[in-house]
């Protein structure tokens, strides 16, 4: 159940990035009330950044423009904390939902010191996802949180960081938040396309492949100027295009009984090709084994990169041609080179 302020089940969390003066929040407060499906106001008080010198926050004095704002609007508010100075800030201020950022849920040891923090408050609490892609850090964040008494715990998934990502700023790695949905079936889960994504043209699709996945709602990033903005300008968008991006959301029924039934066919379908994919990698692993005691024979090298980098080239193209990933090619390819080579080192080894 989505104990989440929400509509018809859906949770729209909304507001800028960060709070950068009273007539900005107040005024992007206002515009985004104007749309009822709106169901909290977030912003960003303290904003812990990359490398310093960039914008980092209001601090506490934005706390006084986000309780204005939730006068004006009737809208429950939302915010970042990074330390127990913020939680207390926070209750001070009456903020009704804190969130744990993915810089602070990969350090247990800042985890714990807000989960104590928290010990004995009613406040609601949602984790984003680690920086890295770890699901037990992350779990445990969420596990940490429950063992102090928190009774309404959510998660929000914002991506990974990745030394390399092409098409959004952070992977979203959708099977992570599917396997914690998975360990935890009764956590609330809010998608975050302005992270996953960091522009404006990609956040429509984001949104909408989380709520086909069943996230009890979404967290979008609003401002009245986001060029503007003091931090995070690309991902941002007006009100009024906050409401024509809801506009475009389809919400779809996660069952029915014509559904299911064909659920089903094509779900047995993938466990038979997936039967299949397995014995054909176990078959070419055989090859690769029968290369290897060729290559003992003749004192050859098992690596032979002139030989590998054109497989990988054809398969990639061929992979690309039918729909698959660039990522997902090098990581499959790359997985089945090193078994190959596991494979041919036992054989050498012999």
């Amino acid at each position: 159940m989505n104990w989440l302020p929400n509509i018809n089940g859906q949770t729209l969390i909304a507001g800028p990035c960060s709070a950068e003066t009273e007539e900005q929040l107040v005024g992007t407060a206002k515009e985004i009330a104007k749309d009822n499906r709106v169901t909290m106001l977030r912003a960003g008080i303290w904003k812990p950044r990359t490398r310093p010198g960039n914008f980092e926050g209001i601090g506490v004095e934005g706390l006084e423009w986000l309780r204005s704002a939730k006068q004006e609007t009737s809208l429950p508010t939302c915010i970042e904390v990074a330390n127990p100075d913020h939680v207390f800030n926070a209750l001070k201020y009456g903020v009704d939902l804190v969130w744990i950022g993915a810089r602070t849920s990969a350090n247990p040891f800042s985890v714990q010191e807000i989960a104590e923090a928290l010990r004995g408050t009613d406040i609601d609490v949602l984790v984003k996802n680690p920086i890295n892609p770890d699901l037990n850090l992350w779990a445990g964040a969420i596990e940490r949180l429950d063992k102090v008494g928190i009774k309404n715990i959510g998660a929000i998934h914002r991506g990974f960081s990745k030394y390399q990502v092409v098409k959004y700023r952070n992977d979203p790695q959708w099977q992570i938040p599917i396997q914690l949905k998975q360990e935890l079936p009764d956590l609330v889960m809010i998608g975050d396309p302005s992270h996953l994504g960091g522009r404006r043209s990609v956040l429509s699709e984001l949104a909408q492949q989380a709520l086909d996945l069943n996230y009890n709602g979404l967290m979008i990033e609003s401002h009245l100027s986001p060029d503007k903005a003091w931090s995070d300008a690309k991902q941002q968008v007006t009100p009024s295009d906050l409401t024509k991006l809801i506009d475009r959301l389809v919400y779809r029924e996660e069952s029915g009984a014509t559904a299911e039934t064909k659920l089903k066919t094509l779900r047995e379908s993938i466990t038979d090709l997936d039967r299949e994919v397995l014995e054909l990698l176990c078959q070419r692993m055989e090859v690769a084994r029968s290369i290897g005691q060729i290559k003992k024979e003749n004192k050859m090298t098992i690596l032979q990169s002139d030989r590998w980098k054109e497989v990988k080239n054809e398969t990639t193209k061929l992979g690309v041609e039918n729909g698959l990933s660039d990522s997902f090619l090098s990581d499959y390819l790359s997985a089945i080179h090193e078994e190959s080579i596991s494979q041919q080192t036992k054989v050498m080894n012999e």
